[in-house]
């Protein structure tokens, strides 16, 4: 099956991680997959929610938004709360980025990563994981540098993919429109160790085999081992720079 790109079943779609997008953050991050773009800003507070105050461990969080005019037809902002479907993303992102940090490290203290969607293409939610991790990394090596911090906290990185089967195909990273016709849709999210953080997956249609779900699996550890490269690879650039 020839898809929408012209990219391989096993191919990620372009992906560009540019650091330093927002100055005045302590760390920032534009993730580019493909027409996805995805902007995560790290924020530091020396405070932590009141259920651990008092116990010297630290909090990750995340909050997740799409401009209005990231899709194809105007959506209106949320001016009154947000919806369910952002509610489950920005905490996704937030078990995501605690997954794979220690937080008693990281003292009372907690940072919040902003991930605000400026287009919208499939993947947002994986993108903004992926994102994200960089983001934060930034924000708690400044930490260190400046010497508020005795180690950095990471016990692994943290990326996450799209894979669907579309048409009795398993595909990596759907854009929006292979997404649309999906019969079997995951996000799959994955330490850099390769240890499974979370999976969301579903039959749109007829339910799928143990087979189907191994090729997923399969899949995605190939892409994330590939967003692993990428993010390490935009990390040590940063500290050469």
């Amino acid at each position: 099956m020839a898809r929408v790109d012209g990219r391989k079943n096993d191919e990620l779609r372009s992906v560009h991680i540019t650091t330093g997008a927002q100055e005045f953050a302590e760390g920032s991050a534009l993730i580019e997959f493909g027409k996805t773009r995805v902007l995560c800003a790290a924020s530091v507070e020396d405070r932590v929610p009141g259920f651990l105050r008092g116990q010297g461990r630290g909090w990750v969080t995340a909050e997740y938004g799409m401009l209005p005019r990231s899709t194809l037809t105007r959506r209106a902002r949320e001016t009154g709360g947000r919806d369910g479907r952002t509610v489950e993303i920005q905490r996704l992102i937030g078990r995501s980025l605690r997954a794979v940090t220690n937080l008693n490290v990281l003292g009372e203290r907690t940072i919040t990563v902003d991930c605000d969607v400026l287009q919208a293409d499939g993947g947002t939610r994986t993108a903004a994981i992926t994102g994200a991790y960089v983001a934060l990394y930034q924000a708690v090596e400044k930490l260190v540098d400046s010497g508020r911090l005795p180690a950095l906290p990471f016990t692994s990185s943290v990326a996450a993919v799209s894979v669907g089967m579309v048409m009795e195909e398993a595909l990596l990273d759907l854009c929006y429109e292979e997404d649309l016709h999906a019969d079997v849709d995951f996000n799959v999210v994955l330490t850099g160790a390769g240890e499974f953080v979370e999976l969301q997956g579903t039959a749109e249609g007829s339910p799928f085999s143990q087979k189907t779900l191994d090729s997923i699996l399969d899949l995605a550890r190939k892409g994330i081992t590939d967003l692993t490269n990428i993010q390490n690879g935009t990390i040590e650039a940063l500290k050469a720079a």
